[in-house]
């Protein structure tokens, strides 16, 4: 999966990664940052923290950890706000240190936060790994299918490619198995929308809403886990 990969600029002057194999960038090409920063940090975790003041910690499990980008931001994020952040990535063909070392994002992040990442990447494939005082990242290397956790998350970030090109991350047994890491009270987030996308979140215990997209995109889908009853029938 990571042979021929190709780092592109997107509009906004960051770079993606382009896969040929999947025939998708891993972010927007209307812009990598703009988009990872309005579809995760902004209507995710910022949401999430306006729906529970004075939060002082956050679970997110990421479905398609890929470059690392939403993460960085979202640690940047919690770092100046002094929260404590407990990362989970999931990704089933993990980037090599070199590629996501090349990507450029220590231009939107700290230097330090930077440094810590790419030194600790590597460890992080298979270990829960202390990046500074008040962060902890672990990338399960594994398909979403397999991934398995007594964790339940308080916000997960759906990132998988493009339905068009993994139609086997966005069925029912795909997103029910996500759904089953969230806590009650928990948002899910990702970059796109669908009919049966809705229907099926909604069955799953959630209350969905519609959401402003970002740049390239008219809406995007929230969601709010409400109770665990309908998991059984996903």
């Amino acid at each position: 999966m990571n042979q021929n990969l190709t780092i592109v600029a997107t509009a906004d002057g960051s770079n993606t990664i382009y896969n040929p194999q999947v025939g998708e960038n891993y972010h927007s090409r209307h812009g990598a940052l703009q988009e990872s920063r309005h579809v995760f940090l902004k209507s995710g975790l910022e949401h999430f923290l306006s729906l529970h003041p004075g939060q002082k910690s956050v679970s997110i499990l990421e479905v398609g950890f890929g470059t690392g980008l939403n993460f960085l931001l979202t640690a940047d994020f919690c770092a100046r706000e002094k929260i404590r952040l407990h990362y989970t990535g999931i990704e089933a063909y993990p980037l090599t240190p070199e590629m996501t070392g090349n990507t450029g994002y220590g231009e939107y992040t700290p230097q330090e936060l930077w440094q810590q990442f790419n030194e600790h990447y590597p460890k992080a494939l298979g270990t829960e790994t202390p990046l500074g005082d008040n962060c902890t990242l672990y990338i399960a290397n594994c398909k979403l299918t397999d991934f398995c956790s007594e964790l339940r998350y308080d916000l997960i970030y759906f990132d998988a490619f493009a339905s068009v090109h993994q139609p086997e991350m966005w069925n029912r047994e795909a997103i029910g198995h996500t759904i089953g890491f969230l806590k009650p009270g928990g948002v899910f987030v990702t970059y796109a929308i669908t009919g049966d996308l809705k229907r099926m979140i909604k069955e799953m215990g959630c209350r969905v809403e519609k959401a402003r997209g970002a740049p390239g995109k008219r809406e995007m889908l929230r969601a709010t886990k409400i109770n665990d009853a309908a998991l059984t029938k996903a």
